[in-house]
């Protein structure tokens, strides 16, 4: 008996990757996003794939188009990016900041699949003093789910990395059901501490190219069921590319130890705009004691120790722990748990 999916909102694929590791067939997946589609369509080349807003699609046509009937799909799976933050005097589902959430919601009363994974960003649960989270889920309750709300931290279920999601599960066949339990021991100060580190996820890369385009090979056996996970059954690298970096760049990345940031630079060595940031933050009124102080830019991370979230940012910001470099975007790809085979598409810019 085969198992339905349809990713929403899909990037490059990670959530659905997870789902067919599952044993899950993602029947279908859209994104606005020209890139991710086309990172999206490289892994999944069996997969339906659409580049388009959520509101220009005809999820009644996409249906039909895939043989299936309303209610019949298992799950419908995708984060809808959080930009809710509803300002003063305005009706929560009227602020357009909210439209990305009002088309899942659309979306679930159109397909009616038995069940629903929405993930987002830690602020969910805090935005509008709670606001959002409880709109959310009074909308998800009237479209006929029982659902369950958390927040996990990735690091707890063995992903190499200090990242904090909240997840919404719902179904419609009145299945109560728990979140399952962690699977890693984790602790320190922000659970900064776990079994599974940076070292286990890097070290066995051999060193990066400075061409984006060359496929490496390794040098060294894989040592244990992690690192072979990694590998997967590719036996070349890509995307392991470290691009040359001017003097100033060199002289910055030498000059910080593991867990240092731009902060911790002399002021010549700090980026022009560092100041600006910083001082901003103190003229804009906020309370010195939520401000968090300046922004820290570049950071070394530590071996030992799960990585910082992985962001869009992060092949420009975070620095290798002991080469004076920043992060590759396959080493950023591994500490999200993506395998090796797991490539990026390159678009070919027209001038």
């Amino acid at each position: 008996m085969r198992h339905t999916a349809l990713s929403l909102f899909c990037g490059a694929g990670g959530c659905s990757l997870g789902f067919k590791q599952a044993g899950y067939e993602v029947l279908f997946a859209s994104d606005i996003d020209k890139a991710a589609i086309r990172t999206y369509e490289a892994n999944f080349p069996k997969t339906d794939c659409v580049e388009s807003d959520i509101q220009d699609l005809d999820l009644n046509k996409v249906l039909s188009n895939l043989g299936l009937a309303v209610g019949e799909l298992d799950i419908l799976i995708g984060g809808p990016p959080c930009q809710g933050f509803s300002t003063a005097g305005l009706r929560f589902w009227d602020d357009p900041r909210n439209s990305l959430l009002k088309q899942y919601i659309h979306a679930l009363r159109t397909i009616r699949p038995k069940w629903f994974l929405m993930e987002n960003v830690e602020g969910l649960l805090t935005a509008d003093k709670g606001k959002y989270v409880y709109e959310a889920a009074a909308a998800f309750v009237r479209c006929g789910y029982q659902i369950r709300i958390e927040k996990v931290y990735a690091q707890e279920y063995g992903a190499p990395q200090r990242r904090k999601r909240v997840i919404i599960i719902g179904n419609r066949l009145g299945i109560d059901f728990k979140f399952p339990e962690p699977k890693m021991l984790t602790y320190g100060r922000i659970f900064r501490c776990s079994d599974v580190t940076l070292r286990h996820t890097i070290t066995n890369l051999p060193k990066p190219s400075d061409n984006n385009r060359e496929h490496l090979t390794y040098t060294s056996q894989a040592t244990s069921s992690w690192e072979r996970y990694l590998r997967g059954t590719a036996n070349k690298i890509v995307d392991h590319f470290s691009p040359r970096m001017t003097d100033l760049q060199v002289q910055r990345i030498k000059a910080l130890q593991p867990g240092q940031t731009m902060k911790n630079l002399p002021v010549d060595l700090q980026h022009e705009s560092f100041q600006k940031r910083a001082n901003r933050r103190v003229m804009d009124g906020t309370p010195s004691e939520k401000r968090g102080g300046a922004p820290s830019g570049l950071k070394r991370l530590f071996f030992d120790e799960p990585s910082l979230t992985i962001t869009g940012a992060s092949t420009r910001e975070f620095i290798h722990p002991d080469q004076d470099r920043l992060l590759t975007i396959r080493e950023a790809a591994r500490i999200q748990t993506f395998p090796a085979y797991w490539c990026r598409k390159l678009l070919r810019v027209s001038k």
